[in-house]
């Protein structure tokens, strides 16, 4: 299919509502979805060093990949959608986060929804739910508080009155929200219950605020959004209570795409390092007559290449995984297996988008650091993004499985 370019000037303003609906195309294969975002690829790298730099958010990039129909390819086929496996998408967001790391991260939350979907929603929400994002209805995020004490900690609240549910709270890192047509987010409701809310973006009350800061990711708009007294249709209030004792695959899908995103920036990072060793760099003196032929850099060449084809590879793993339990009921034993696996490639990934990102410098010098070039946008979009799910538990999630068979806690961060 043909994908249209990305045009227009800067709109970095929160006070800019995202175009109407348009129905995109359908992606009908795992093979076609594949094809297609590389098409989208191409548009996501135009102009990334310049965006970034001038934090000039990726509206017209978004409104292509929305028309691409790639927001639509985990749409169940019974619903219209390609229903594409866990493997595909997860080498989808590499593709697209190693064109920009930023625009690549944008669709995550509309991908972990409609995982949430599938295990929270009534037949008609799907239906409804379906319906709108293969109508081109884009899904943003309202994130955890931001002064919570814990990530999992809900001051958004749901109260009913005679004109029915109206939703008040604040909520932080919300990539996508910006824009987005639906926004849901969590809140506690007038019994007490967790629920995921729908709210319109151009609803009454709703504020997105760009007051991302980050030095990396920077043009994600994941800043704050505030629900004053904002109606909500009740017929798109999904109760969260029932999955508590329930296993399910929804957090190891959120957690996939986020290790494919950082496996993007890594083959970005290594692929710079590669273009800017054959064009720019100068060997070192009194050690060989071309970088190319410089010992020690081809031995770094080599360390990067295999390290980020064992992170690939394990992503892959870890995406035929999904697949496996997901054609079958899934148990306690097996939605551990999948945070697992999902945990082995999140450790892999992370590890080296800070590494083929930190060793891109190294290996080209001094020059690679020239504003122009912008290369330091990898690593800080490596670095920032590697911090939502910190590493560290991950090792402690496997180890603990290992050594003790203890199964992880199920959340959208396992």
């Amino acid at each position: 299919m043909s994908i249209p370019s990305a045009k227009g000037g800067p709109h970095t303003s929160a006070d800019r509502l995202p175009s109407p609906p348009a129905r995109p195309h359908l992606i009908r294969t795992d093979a076609e979805a594949l094809a297609v975002a590389r098409d989208v690829a191409g548009v996501f790298a135009a102009g990334a060093g310049e965006r970034d730099r001038e934090r000039r958010l990726p509206w017209d990039e978004v409104e292509a990949f929305t028309a691409s129909g790639l927001g639509g390819i985990t749409v169940p086929r019974s619903y219209g959608g390609a229903d594409v496996s866990h493997a595909t998408l997860a080498e989808i967001f590499a593709i697209l986060a190693a064109a920009d790391g930023s625009a690549g991260q944008i669709p995550q939350n509309q991908f972990g929804v409609l995982a949430l979907v599938r295990v929270a929603a009534s037949p008609d929400q799907q239906a409804r739910i379906y319906a709108d994002v293969l109508a081109g209805y884009r899904i943003g995020n309202a994130g955890p508080a931001r002064n919570g004490r814990a990530i999992t900690e809900v001051e958004t609240r749901l109260t009913s009155g005679p004109e029915g549910l109206r939703l008040s709270g604040s909520r932080f890192y919300s990539t996508g929200a910006l824009f987005a047509h639906w926004i849901p987010t969590r809140a506690v409701d007038p019994a007490g219950r967790p629920v995921v809310v729908w709210v319109r973006r151009d609803a009454q009350g709703v504020r997105v605020v760009d007051d991302w800061q980050g030095f990396g990711q920077r043009t994600t708009a994941s800043g704050t959004v505030i629900f004053e007294d904002t109606p909500i249709e009740e017929s798109l209030t999904l109760d969260l209570a029932p999955l508590t004792g329930r296993p399910g695959l929804f957090g190891p899908v959120s957690q996939l795409v986020q290790a494919a995103i950082d496996a993007g920036i890594a083959r970005s990072a290594v692929e710079a390092a590669l273009d800017f060793l054959r064009s720019r760099a100068r060997p070192y003196p009194y050690t060989a007559e071309t970088v190319e032929e410089d010992p020690h850099i081809i031995g770094e060449v080599g360390r990067l290449a295999v390290d980020l084809h064992a992170a690939e590879e394990v992503l892959a793993r870890a995406g035929r995984a999904l697949d496996r339990i997901a054609a079958e009921p899934v148990t306690a034993q097996s939605s551990a297996e999948a945070s697992v696996a999902v945990a082995e490639a999140k450790i892999l990934t992370t590890e080296i988008a800070l590494e083929a990102s930190e060793r891109l410098l190294e290996l080209a010098g001094s020059s690679a650091t020239r504003e122009g070039y912008n290369l330091g946008r990898l690593w800080r979009d490596a670095r920032v993004h590697t911090l939502h799910d910190p590493v560290r538990w991950k090792y402690h999630l496997v180890g603990n499985y290992a050594l003790n068979g203890a199964l992880p806690a199920r959340h959208q961060w396992n």
